[in-house]
């Protein structure tokens, strides 16, 4: 009934797994995929010695010989302890439903500490490369076999076959989310949320990055959402605008930082004349004074208190961008953090005058409190090119920074009024019709301390915010869908 293949490792808890797993009576075959240090015989189970446990040859190779009706893959060596019938309901629920895989959420074991880990619905937008279905997967064979039959079989990958085989099953059937615990986790990955949450760019990731590039553009032309390289040219306007480029800063509560950030603004040197639009989204510290006082002293200083008491991050840059000191680049700067150096503004305006383009997205430095780079240090993603950067977006979580718009395409899409990915929704929007410059020069550094916003998150907020981009991609996904249609 069910074929388990299981990573080998040489820890204790791997004697656990493999235990629980041979002594289910659901249980057929157990494949224990090694790089040559498993030479055990216990029932049920057979060695497979592999390249990777999820490239393209090793899961070809395992489907290929299925015979079962189910393929439960358990992606992680750490310690997997099932719950009580879980194998039973995963069986249930994949019979009742008819989907191509079934997933559950979990308890995780952090530093001996069990808690909850809940995950998140599948939708249409979860294309995402890091999408968290836990350490457990379970397919459908006949779902498996009919979606390899239909879109080929998995991509030749070193490290992104499963990423290209849960993409193909979910274009015709349903990855089902499955809200009972099943199983717990023992997780060795005890990082907090803000140090995860740059593992894509790490240059040392640029092979597999390339490969989940590679699968995500061929998910996108399987799907009717894949956009070839023809953008349209950015609307010109008879509007009149008070300077060549504002840099918006949106605030709340950052006496600590956000003086340093206006500063790093009026420190810019141009050919150009600029101002900073600063929305003060009512701070009730010292935030306010600060402002005011810095507003009173150079005239390029905007300081904005809106009226309305309901914006996010997105609906203060609306409100900067609708305003009448708006330049006409509107260029972004988080109120913690700080432009580099002096030609920052100077070089983000010389990419639109150049390339004609309705957004530009420079690369930032991370940086301690102290400015001091910390790992992965430089973040350029690179990932974005001209032929395919708007299709590679949409698997991505973020762009990169700073994020620079052309005023009247803005002020004609704006932003989402929420505080988590509003930027990145104008972004994939903006990259449907038109091209997007880059600079992959450091421009902007970005802090990380333990005031950030994202520094710790809870997981239900990190699962919110994920939710929130992939419902996002998925709206975007079917207004391409949608364009492909029309032409």
């Amino acid at each position: 009934m069910i074929t388990v293949l299981l990573p080998f490792s040489s820890e204790p808890s791997f004697a656990s797994t493999l235990r629980q797993c041979t002594a289910s009576p659901l249980v057929t075959s157990v494949l224990v995929a090694h790089d040559g240090g498993y030479t055990g015989s216990e029932p049920k189970c057979k060695g497979i010695k592999v390249d990777s446990l999820t490239s393209g040859a090793t899961l070809n190779s395992v489907i290929k010989g299925l015979k079962t009706e189910f393929f439960l893959f358990i992606t992680q060596a750490q310690s997997i302890t099932f719950n009580q019938a879980a194998l039973e309901r995963f069986v249930a629920i994949a019979r009742d439903t008819k989907a191509g895989m079934v997933y559950a959420d979990f308890y995780e074991v952090k530093e001996g500490k069990r808690s909850e880990h809940p995950l998140i619905d599948y939708q249409f937008g979860s294309i995402r490369d890091n999408f968290d279905f836990g350490a457990v997967l379970f397919f459908s064979v006949a779902a498996v076999k009919k979606a390899l039959k239909r879109y080929g079989a998995v991509a030749k990958v070193e490290r992104a076959g499963l990423y290209d085989l849960r993409l193909k099953v979910s274009v015709d059937h349903e990855l089902f989310h499955d809200q009972e615990y099943l199983y717990t986790k023992t997780e060795s990955d005890t990082r907090k949320s803000g140090e995860k949450m740059f593992d894509y760019v790490d240059p040392r990731n640029i092979a597999v990055q390339k490969e989940n590039e590679k699968v995500a553009t061929a998910h996108l032309k399987n799907i009717g959402a894949y956009l070839r390289p023809k953008f349209a040219k950015v609307p010109k306007t008879k509007d009149s605008f008070p300077v060549e480029a504002s840099v918006i800063i949106p605030v709340r509560n950052r006496e600590k930082t956000v003086g340093e950030a206006v500063q790093s603004v009026l420190s810019q040197r141009t050919d150009f004349p600029f101002n900073v639009i600063i929305v003060d989204n009512h701070s009730t510290d010292g935030t306010t004074a600060i402002l005011s006082g810095l507003a009173k002293n150079d005239p390029r200083v905007k300081h904005i208190i809106p009226e309305r008491q309901d914006l996010g991050i997105g609906g203060c840059w609306n409100e900067a961008v609708l305003s009448a000191h708006c330049g006409r680049y509107a260029v972004q700067l988080d109120s913690d953090d700080l432009y580099s150096g002096p030609e920052t503004l100077q070089t983000i305006v010389n990419v639109f005058r150049k390339e004609g383009v309705a957004m530009v997205i420079g690369s930032y430095t991370l940086v301690n409190a102290n400015l001091e780079p910390i790992p992965p240090g430089l973040i350029d993603h690179k990932e974005w090119t001209p032929d395919n950067g708007r299709n590679n977006a949409l698997r991505i979580n973020g762009l990169g920074a700073p994020r620079a718009f052309y005023t009247p395409v803005l002020r004609e899409i704006l932003l989402p009024n929420t505080s988590y990915g509003e930027d990145y929704a104008a972004a994939i929007r903006i990259s449907r019709q038109y091209q997007i410059g880059r600079v992959y020069t450091s421009v902007y550094n970005c802090r990380r301390w333990e005031g950030n916003t994202d520094a710790a998150l809870p997981i239900d907020k990190v699962n919110r915010n994920d939710f929130y981009k992939d419902k996002i991609r998925t709206i975007e996904m079917r207004a391409r869908i949608a364009l492909n249609k029309k032409k």
